[in-house]
C-alpha cells in the first residue's frame, strides 16, 4: 500500500490554527520564528489569536496555511514518509517543500508573493468564482465555452463538484444556464477574485520571476501537479507547472484518481481542516483517509 500526503488550500484557515504545533514542539517554535523574520510581521500572533477577519487579509491566509502545513510535515519527522504528495492550488507549494523541492524559505516566499500578486490581480479586474454541483464536468466546460465573457472551470473538486472562475457577467451567465440544465446547486462563492482564471494572468506574470529564480531540486517522491494532475519528479516541468498554475484549473479530481491509480490506498491531510479528506472520499470510497497529526 502506498501512502499519499495531500495539502490543502486556500479556504482552510482558522484562528487558532498551528497553535498547538508551536506549543508542544521546539523545532515548530523555531520555524514560526524563522517565518516572523522573512515576512516582516508576527504571522504566528494572527495565526494563534487573529479573528477570521484577521485570517481573510491576503497577506495572512495563504501563508498561514503553507506554514500550518509544511511545519506539521516537518515535526511529523519519519513519520512523513511520503510515496506521493500533492497540493491543492496554494497547497502545491506546501507539498513541494515539504517534499524537499523547495527550501522552506523558498517555499514562504514564493507563497508570501504568490498572495500579494493575486490581491493586486483581482483588484484591476474585480471578479468572482461560483460552485456547481451535480453536473458533469462536460457540460459545464461546454457551457463556460459558449459564453463569450471569461468564465472557465477553475478548480474539479471531485466527481460532480466543479468550480467556475471569471468576470461576474460571465459567472452569472453560466449560473442561470447550468441551473436550467439542471445543476443541483449554483452558487457564487465568498472570494476576491477569479483565481484559476485568464483574468490571473498579471499574477502569473508576476510570479514567474520569482518562480523561475528559485532553487528548485528534485524532491524526495513524485508531486501530482494541478496543471496535469500527473507525477513529476524534473525540477525543470516542475517550475514550468508551477508558473502555469495560476491561470490554469485545478485538476483535483483527476489528481487524485491518478495516484489512486499509482498504488495510493491511504491518503493524509497535512494542515488546517479536513476538505481534502472529504473531496477524496467523494472521489473514492475505498480509501483510507486520516488527519496527520505530531
Amino acid at each position: 500500500m502506498k501512502k499519499a500526503f495531500v495539502f490543502p488550500g486556500q479556504g482552510a484557515q482558522y484562528s487558532g490554527m498551528g497553535k498547538e504545533l508551536f506549543d508542544r514542539s521546539d523545532l515548530a517554535r523555531e520555524w514560526f520564528r524563522t517565518a516572523d523574520r522573512l515576512l516582516d510581521f508576527s504571522i504566528a500572533d494572527i495565526m494563534f489569536s487573529g479573528t477570521e477577519e484577521d485570517l481573510r487579509q491576503t497577506r495572512v491566509t495563504q501563508p498561514a496555511i503553507f506554514l500550518h502545513s509544511v511545519i506539521l510535515a516537518k515535526v511529523m519527522g519519519g513519520r512523513f514518509s511520503p510515496d506521493m504528495v500533492a497540493g491543492h492550488s496554494l497547497g502545491e507549494f506546501s507539498a513541494l517543500t515539504a517534499a524537499g523541492a523547495l527550501s522552506f524559505e523558498d517555499g514562504l516566499t514564493l507563497v508570501s508573493r504568490r498572495a500579494m500578486a493575486m490581491q493586486k490581480a483581482c483588484e484591476m479586474a474585480p471578479s468572482t468564482m461560483a460552485a456547481i454541483l451535480g453536473m458533469d464536468h462536460e457540460i459545464v466546460e461546454r457551457v463556460c465555452a459558449e459564453i463569450p465573457e471569461v468564465v472557465v472551470p477553475a478548480n474539479y473538486n471531485s466527481p460532480g463538484q466543479i468550480v467556475i472562475s471569471g468576470s461576474f457577467e460571465g459567472i452569472d451567465k453560466a449560473i442561470q444556464q447550468l441551473q436550467e440544465l439542471g445543476a443541483k446547486r449554483a452558487l457564487k462563492l465568498q472570494v476576491g477574485g477569479a483565481f484559476h482564471s485568464p483574468l490571473m494572468e498579471p499574477a502569473r506574470a508576476e510570479l514567474a520571476k520569482a518562480i523561475a529564480e528559485a532553487p528548485i531540486i528534485t524532491p524526495v517522491c513524485p508531486v501530482y501537479q494541478n496543471v496535469t494532475a500527473l507525477p513529476v519528479t524534473d525540477p525543470v516541468t516542475i517550475r514550468n507547472n508551477l508558473i502555469a498554475q495560476l491561470t490554469s484549473p485545478v485538476r483535483w479530481t483527476q489528481t487524485i484518481q491518478n495516484m489512486i491509480a499509482g498504488g495510493a490506498a491511504w491518503f493524509a491531510e497535512v494542515g488546517p481542516g479536513t476538505v481534502l479528506q472529504g473531496l477524496i472520499k467523494k472521489t473514492d470510497r475505498t480509501v483510507e483517509t486520516v488527519s496527520a497529526g505530531i
